[in-house]
């Protein structure tokens, strides 16, 4: 007899355990809410998904972590981030659940929840953390560290992940080993600045030959005289390394070049996988930034502007993180420098052979 013969549904996902977790502080105080059974398990789903987050997020950084990493691989990735994508779409919608609960429905338990908080899920901060979210870029509220919250292990988890390379590190890193940027046959970048160049040059010249107005020619110019500037500040390395020094931008200058490219020329067989992993990124920060936006709404309808259970000004430090915690801007940025396939540089027949194959970087 096999020894999972007698394994059962119930052992197998143990949900003695599960399915007794849930007690009410209101029916341990004997004044029992009806609605805190509902927020007590819609935060335990939250702590689920969290926990396979960090699963699919730990897998990635391994492969991200290899000196090499094989094309096929990349699908992997893709496949897994794609996954974190739906998690994140799936607790944005949870939200609409907990909003059946009205605010009076909650105020007959928040009392009994202080100084409990969500600034203490220690998974949720893991999961910013292994993205890149670092204590430099964020939104600090009563003068204290975020990890304060965290004592022994946990802290020490904590501090240990804010030392070590996050996805955005490793992907940067991935980037920066792109090897057609400076292939013999084509020099990607003096090839697009030049095209630049020439269509910013070609636009001023349509706006001059037109019906507008004086002014609206020269508001016209104007602005694409700003739009100059900023891809002369992308594209020239000296002052996209100052921009870093600044804090105006984080992604490496040869990073930021070869996401361009990617992003460029996604038509090109090998660049579909990286193409959409970056896609997916982009969308992954835009999902947990929607999910907070969305409990800053919640809040705002449930308590107003009442302090937070763990002493945060509430709705007005949630606004500040939608802000202000965002980890894969420059890529999202990536879109500010995209020109219309008709400006392209074509690609050399022998380029355009070498991105029909696979390669390790």
């Amino acid at each position: 007899m096999s020894k999972n013969a007698s394994l059962h549904y119930i052992n197998y996902l143990q949900l003695d355990k599960i399915l007794n977790a849930q007690s009410p502080e209101s029916s341990s105080k004997g004044n029992e809410a009806h609605e805190e059974m509902l927020f007590i398990i819609i935060h335990q789903a939250y702590e689920l998904w969290f926990k396979q987050i960090i699963h699919e997020l730990n897998s990635i950084m391994q492969y991200f972590k290899q000196e090499k990493i094989d094309e096929e691989n990349i699908g992997l990735i893709v496949g897994r981030v794609e996954r974190s994508n739906k998690i994140m779409g799936v607790l944005v919608n949870q939200i609409e659940i907990l909003e059946t609960m009205t605010s009076l429905d909650f105020l007959d338990f928040r009392h009994y929840l202080s100084p409990a908080s969500g600034f203490q899920s220690h998974q949720f901060r893991k999961i910013e953390l292994m993205l890149g979210l670092k204590i430099e870029k964020r939104h600090q509220f009563g003068g204290c560290p975020y990890h304060a919250q965290f004592k022994g292990e946990e802290k020490n988890e904590i501090l240990n992940l804010e030392n070590t390379d996050s996805l955005f590190n490793l992907v940067e890193k991935w980037l920066e080993r792109i090897p057609f940027l400076n292939m013999k046959d084509f020099d990607f970048t003096k090839k697009y600045e030049k095209v630049i160049s020439n269509m910013l040059d070609q636009e001023v010249s349509i706006i001059n030959s037109s019906n507008l107005s004086q002014e609206n020619k020269n508001l016209r110019i104007h602005m694409l005289e700003e739009n100059k500037k900023y891809f002369q500040r992308v594209l020239d390395e000296k002052e996209h390394n100052k921009a870093i020094e600044k804090g105006e931008t984080e992604l490496s200058y040869k990073a930021t070049m070869s996401a361009l490219l990617i992003n460029l020329y996604r038509d090109e067989p090998i660049l579909h996988l990286p193409y959409q992993l970056l896609r997916n990124l982009v969308d992954l920060d835009h999902k947990i930034n929607s999910w907070r936006f969305r409990h800053v709404q919640m809040v705002e309808k449930m308590l107003g502007q009442k302090i937070g259970t763990g002493g945060s000004s509430g709705q007005g430090y949630l606004k500040e993180t939608v802000d202000k915690h965002k980890v894969f801007t420059d890529l999202a940025n990536i879109a500010t420098l995209m020109i219309s396939r008709s400006y392209l540089p074509k690609l050399p027949k022998k380029v355009k052979e070498k991105l029909g194959f696979n390669y390790k970087r």
